[in-house]
């Protein structure tokens, strides 16, 4: 079986993205912060648990209202709050 593969070009300016949207570094900073909450209850206290709380209601916070702090620090910073495609 064979396949032909063809090579297509597109004409128009080339578009880059140079930085992640606000959603994305949101979703990151939340996942990381998860996670490092999940080993530090599993290596020094259960009460690192209270941070995934936190997480999970700043995510709520986000979801309803269209802020949470973090958005709002990302926001001061510079971050665009639009996708960028």
């Amino acid at each position: 079986m064979t396949t032909n593969l063809q090579s297509t070009t597109v004409s128009g300016p080339v578009v880059r993205r140079t930085s992640w949207p606000l959603e994305r570094v949101l979703f990151a900073m939340a996942g990381t912060m998860t996670l490092v909450s999940a080993l530090l209850a599993a290596l020094v206290s259960p009460w690192f648990l209270l941070l995934t709380a936190v997480v999970g209601v700043n995510q709520w916070l986000y979801v309803t209202t269209r802020a949470c702090p973090a958005s709002i620090v990302l926001k001061r910073l510079g971050r665009p709050a639009q996708c960028r495609w």
